[in-house]
């Protein structure tokens, strides 16, 4: 007899982070939802992660991967590993509160089914009564924020839509991500969350933000190398927006994405980095573009909606802020 699977798949992807694996994996221990299974990807760590988990969590399934190849693939690793009704991506630098996966199951259970995806209300590690983020926004400059991040929590307590869930600690309907295709795995790793909540907004899928859902996080406590980020980021903004966005809405916004591009340019102060994402992306830019079109023609959302969707806010400091202090 075939066994049934669990409810949830919760997915967590690793590379040399085994510091932080006790509070993650403790956190789940304690949830009080219990229809679970727990899967780490490893991307070829050398710190001993995957013998540790196998010593110290042996409830949990280890997908050892020989290299890192980034967040997108490892995360589609597990998805592709399990059956689950609902998937949830944590990331190591994490500790659940003890009711957050059932919190985001009720919500799930009772949404209607275009409601494909849940943002959980992630606090800071270091001060949970501090916000890190309340899921997606992305601009038309190319910059994608955590909303909320820095304020209070407390402010941050009403159930809402946003654009996309934060893959740090998101919920997703496997319905959903076989309909969008899953993570894209040419993003590699940063922005691979909003492209996919923004392909699932085209396709007509709704995103909630769960506020009940809470968990700790340690921004950046398993971050790449700075270049790499650059570079990563770099072609990602762009790919998010030449991939998704109708034509006539980008040369609407031309002015705003143009201003992000070289904004971003000099505030990274590493222009090596910068040149050769923009070189992946000319790379990429077949691929990007037959995704566009199969995307075009299964859009559901009017041009409007879409416009609406992204925000007109840089949401970093101002240029000429930043020179002017620079030459003060």
């Amino acid at each position: 007899m075939e066994q049934t699977a669990p409810k949830v798949a919760v997915i967590i992807p690793t590379w040399n982070t085994r510091r932080w694996l006790p509070g993650c994996l403790n956190g789940l221990r304690a949830q009080t939802f219990r229809d679970f299974q727990t899967v780490v990807v490893d991307n070829g760590s050398a710190d001993d992660s995957v013998a540790f988990i196998k010593e110290n969590y042996p409830e949990v399934q280890v997908i050892a991967l020989a290299e890192n190849q980034g967040f997108a693939p490892a995360v589609n690793a597990g998805i592709r590993h399990t059956r689950s009704e609902y998937v949830a991506l944590l990331n190591v630098d994490t500790e659940p509160c003890p009711d957050w996966l059932a919190n985001l199951v009720t919500t799930m259970d009772e949404a209607p089914p275009e409601v494909g995806s849940l943002a959980s209300k992630m606090l800071s590690m270091a001060d949970p009564a501090i916000l890190d983020d309340a899921g997606n926004s992305f601009s038309w400059y190319g910059s994608a924020r955590k909303r909320g991040k820095g304020q209070p929590a407390s402010d941050w307590s009403t159930e809402e839509e946003v654009l996309s869930a934060c893959g740090g600690a998101a919920f997703y309907r496997r319905s959903f991500l076989d309909n969008t295709g899953g993570f894209d795995e040419s993003f590699v790793s940063y922005l691979e969350d909003v492209d996919l909540g923004l392909r699932g907004q085209l396709l007509g899928y709704r995103c909630l933000y769960v506020p009940a859902a809470q968990v700790l996080h340690q921004w950046q406590g398993a971050n790449i190398p700075r270049p790499e980020y650059v570079r990563l980021s770099t072609r990602n903004r762009l790919a998010v927006l030449l991939k998704n966005i109708p034509f006539r809405l980008l040369l609407r916004h031309l002015s705003t994405l143009l201003y992000g591009q070289l904004y971003f340019f000099l505030v990274y102060k590493k222009p090596v980095a910068s040149l050769a994402g923009y070189l992946a992306l000319v790379k990429s830019l077949p691929a990007l573009l037959k995704q566009r079109r199969q995307l075009q023609r299964q859009r559901k959302t009017t041009t409007g909606a879409l416009d609406s969707l992204l925000s007109t806010d840089l949401g970093e400091p101002d240029l000429w802020n930043i020179i002017r202090q620079k030459m003060g």
